[in-house]
């Protein structure tokens, strides 16, 4: 039966008996923040169940969009692995509010799996939370359903709750035996709930039954008009129903994969890596799709970045498949071919989805190079020592290449790497630090809107004149003032505004801060930290020191004063910003006509320049860059400027600055042969001034925006003398001079490579501090022996323990293997390893592990071959190695 027939069945079903048949709801949850995505199909009703608002039916059926890709629920790991896991799915639900309940819910659920889909009744099984008695009789009596096939469960399967309070209550769910004919027995409960875990008896239909509140208090207590939620995923009834053994081999997804192997000009081959990846494109394609329908663009917060990172996985996964061009799109368009029937907002936004989809593509294949490079640098396929990726180098991944953080620890794991997350997450609030420090680079804490007739006028009816260009010192008149104290302050603590007739300060404009200094009058001061521009004047802003005239009795007039720049912080600024003048110049010659200014900062300790680039700026670039900075600086060009009108300037080919507004007649600053831009700010009379120029920073700052900080002057060459310091120690360290530095690194990484081969020899041979604290054979029901061992370990990383797992299941036959490791920082892991022969008469490493880890306090599972938990108790290792035995004989049915 095909998924549409599937779809169309289940809707028509309960819209005839009563049910209002609704469209799917947005995959934006309304009015719930604690939800990135609609991830069930009761989420559109919710403030229903919650009794928040009222519909005119108490009935509803709905097919819902569903995406699980953030936040608590988020399969995005699984995808393309399972049979099962998706990002984007479709849940069949029916729905009373306050209408009928358990019998009819019962009743509807098995008649069409039974009656409308075919099922066979034999194959299917029912589970019950353990004190829902109702239920479990109302399967007998109503589906006639054996008591023997009915399973009573505990809360974590069998219990729902929206939160920690309100609507809860207990679940039925209904199941498919996947086993083939003959191996369809009832098995005991704990066999069914390891079969359910593996999907070999498969979740088909969740059926909740709300009819409690839960208060603050933990109580539950009856809710008057109990309601029913419930929901089944389209795609695995689709592949119960057309005989596939993954729901990728249905007809959801088949057309999909078709079309990623006509793309990628290879056949699908499901049980290679390769799949995985054709798979993973199918699932994004679908993803990517809905999330655009629903007006979910890609961006760097919230939803958006969601819908980036899978795309940028479906990109890496395309280039796995040997693709170097845009792929998803051709998946995408499939998507809309193949639902746009059942969803007609896929194709009313086609065009739409196709052209973003294209361009997320291409812009991540611009980088996506580079990053797999710099990838294979610092996780080579063999690790060498410690398999980590350091915090430092993810963060490099993400904010040069554009590598979400999953992607890297996907890629890591890949590899036998694990990632310094919280290394990373260090690196990315540096980072969001220096852009709040940035932002707030001129700011002392004050209001910041302001208008004049907040000011007390002294008088001086005339224009304010600016000076600063040629002025650092002025005899000057204060001709408005305003006195500001804290609420419950004295005057100490006031700040004083002041708008001068000559104004030698710069106020904060194109990304120069404002200039410091004083203003003096008789026997008193004001140190001003802060210049900003109110209608169109700049007013001054600092600390009062002396007597201050304002802040005694205000005068009748103008006050004469002493208006002085900081004649060093000026100095330092000018050589910044001609240094940025100088830099975009360079940019645009190194790296193309298209960079234009973005953004910058302009202060006396350093430069900030943002620019237009598809990619980083390769190391080499940015040597050229610097050189041609520098050369401009050392070849002493004079810096000119003029008023001139706008368009004789623009038609010059001055360069106009990112998010400035301009008059009639512009400032033009020169510097003859390399650079020619509006600006307002304060420059050098020769590049020579700036001294040298050093880049210390390159990284993008957003989607096709990159930046650059440096420094110039005396704190460019501080930069050098660190560097030559911190070149010193580290020779001082390995016992080099300078000159054979780099030799003796090599040597000493050398010999650190031919110790650590030594050190893996060890642990591969049970070296490196293994010791067997309990050995036995088990005997297997169809005869022969099952070993196991439990061992205690030292090891230098968790790693360690899994490679001698590794060589542990290779060489041995019929084996289990508990291990706890000990690292050299003194914390414990435990490990199972099962062989695959065991594997196959159904011993699973994360049965054992759960129990074993309980012993001493922890938690744990895994897959079949491998599973790991953690160590609450040290004390209490080999009473847990030795009870491994016991959980061994009681897998194989054995006694004691």
């Amino acid at each position: 039966m095909k998924s549409a027939e599937i779809r169309r069945r289940f809707l028509d079903y309960f819209q005839l008996r009563g049910h209002e048949l609704l469209p799917s709801a947005s995959l934006i949850p309304a009015d719930d923040p604690t939800l990135l995505f609609t991830n069930a199909g009761m989420v559109p009703f919710k403030r229903i169940f919650l009794g928040e608002t009222s519909v005119p039916y108490d009935r509803a059926v709905t097919s819902q969009k569903c995406v699980r890709a953030g936040g608590k629920h988020n399969d995005l790991e699984q995808v393309g692995e399972t049979a099962r896991h998706h990002t984007f799915f479709e849940m069949l639900g029916n729905f009373s509010f306050g209408d009928y309940f358990k019998r009819e819910a019962i009743h509807y659920a098995w008649e069409f799996l039974t009656g409308e889909l075919g099922l066979e009744p034999e194959r299917l099984f029912v589970t019950v939370h353990h004190t829902d008695d109702e239920a479990f009789s109302l399967w007998q009596e109503v589906a006639g359903v054996p008591a023997s096939r009915i399973y009573r469960l505990g809360d974590r399967d069998n219990f729902w709750q929206m939160a920690d309070t309100g609507p809860c209550g207990p679940c039925s769910e209904l199941h498919y035996d996947l086993r083939p004919e003959g191996e369809r027995d009832v098995p005991p409960r704990d066999v069914f709930e390891r079969l359910g875990e593996s999907g070999i008896i498969m979740e088909l239909w969740n059926l909740v039954f709300m009819q409690f509140d839960r208060d603050a208090e933990g109580n539950l207590n009856p809710l008057p008009s109990p309601s029913i939620d419930t929901g089944a995923g389209l795609e695995r009834l689709a592949a119960v129903l057309q005989g596939a053994d993954s729901n990728y081999h249905t007809d959801l997804f088949m057309p999909l994969i078709d079309r990623v192997a006509r793309v990628v000009g290879r056949p699908y081959e499901a049980g290679t890596p390769a799949g995985v990846s054709y798979r993973v494109l199918a699932d994004h394609a679908r993803a990517v799709a809905f999330l655009l329908a629903d007006g979910i663009l890609p961006s760097n917060e919230g939803r958006g970045y969601v819908v980036r990172r899978i795309l940028r996985r479906g990109v890496r996964h395309a280039w796995l498949l040997g693709r170097r061009r845009a792929t998803l799109v051709e998946v995408v368009e499939e998507v809309i071919e193949e639902m746009g029937d059942a969803f007609p907002e896929l194709r009313e936004r086609a065009d739409e989805l196709l052209s973003t989809t294209r361009r997320e593509e291409e812009r991540f294949l611009d980088t996506i190079e580079g990053g797999m490079e710099l990838f294979d640098q610092i996780a080579p396929k063999a690790p060498d020592g410690e398999a980590v990726v350091s915090g430092s180098d993810a963060f490099k991944l993400h904010d040069t290449f554009g590598f979400p953080l999953d992607l890297t620890e996907v890629m890591a794991r890949e590899r036998g790497y694990r990632v310094d997350t919280e290394g990373f997450q260090v690196r990315l609030e540096e980072q969001r630090a220096r852009s709040r420090a940035d932002r707030d680079a001129s700011g002392v804490g004050m209001e910041r809107e302001d208008r004049l007739d907040r000011w007390t006028l002294l008088g001086g009816e005339g224009e304010q004149r600016w000076v600063g260009w040629d002025e650092r010192e002025v005899r000057t008149f204060v001709d408005a003032v305003r006195v500001m104290t804290g609420e419950g302050e004295g005057l100490d603590s006031a700040r004083i505004g002041l708008l001068l007739r000559d104004n030698p300060f710069y106020a904060e404009a194109g990304g120069q801060v404002s200039d410091r200094g004083v203003v003096e009058g008789d026997g008193w001061q004001v140190q001003v930290d802060e210049v900003r521009s109110v209608e169109g004047k700049s007013v001054l802003w600092g600390r009062p020191r002396g007597t201050v005239p304002f802040m005694v009795e205000m005068p009748d007039g103008p006050v004469e004063v002493t208006a002085r720049v900081d004649a060093g912080l000026r100095h330092d600024t000018e050589r910044n910003h001609t240094a940025t003048h100088l830099l975009h110049a360079a940019l645009r010659e190194v790296l193309g006509s298209h960079v234009t200014q973005q953004g910058s900062l302009v202060a006396p300790d350093r430069l900030r320049f943002d620019f237009s680039h598809t990619g980083p700026v390769s190391p080499a670039e940015l040597d050229a860059i610097e050189a041609r900075v520098n050369r401009a600086i050392w070849d002493d060009h004079p810096v000119r400027w003029e008023i001139v009108g706008r368009e004789e300037a623009l038609q010059r080919g001055a360069m106009a600055l990112f998010g400035e507004k301009y008059g009639d007649r512009v400032r033009v600053v020169e510097v003859p042969g390399v650079s020619l831009e509006l600006c307002g700010g304060t420059h050098l009379a020769h590049t020579a001034g700036a001294g040298l120029f050093r880049i210390v920073r390159e990284s993008g700052v957003a989607s096709g925006v990159r930046r650059i900080e440096a420094l110039t002057g005396p704190r460019a060459f501080a930069s050098l003398q660190e560097a030559e310091a911190e070149l010193d120690t580290v020779a001082e360290k390995v016992r080099a001079s300078r000159d054979n530095l780099s030799g003796r690194i090599d040597q000493l990484l050398d010999e650190k490579k031919q110790l650590e081969g030594l050190l893996d020899e060890l642990r591969r041979g049970g070296g490196g501090g293994a010791e067997v604290i309990h050995e036995a054979e088990v005997p297997l029901p169809s005869g022969g022996q099952a070993r196991y061992r439990g061992v205690r370990m030292k090891v230098k990383d968790p790693g360690d323990a899994r490679s001698w797992g590794d060589t542990f299941r290779e060489e041995e036959k019929l084996g289990v293997a508990v291990v706890a490791a000990e690292t050299v920082d003194g914390s414990h892991a435990l490990f199972a390893f099962v062989t695959d022969d065991l594997i196959g008469v159904g011993v699973r490493a994360g049965d054992l592990i759960r129990p074993l880890a309980e012993i001493t306090g922890g938690r744990g599972g895994g897959r079949p071959h491998m599973a790991q938990g953690g160590i609450g108790d040290p004390d209490r290792i080999d009473e847990a190695l030795r009870a491994g035995e016991g959980l061994l004989r009681e897998r194989l049915g054995g006694g004691s």
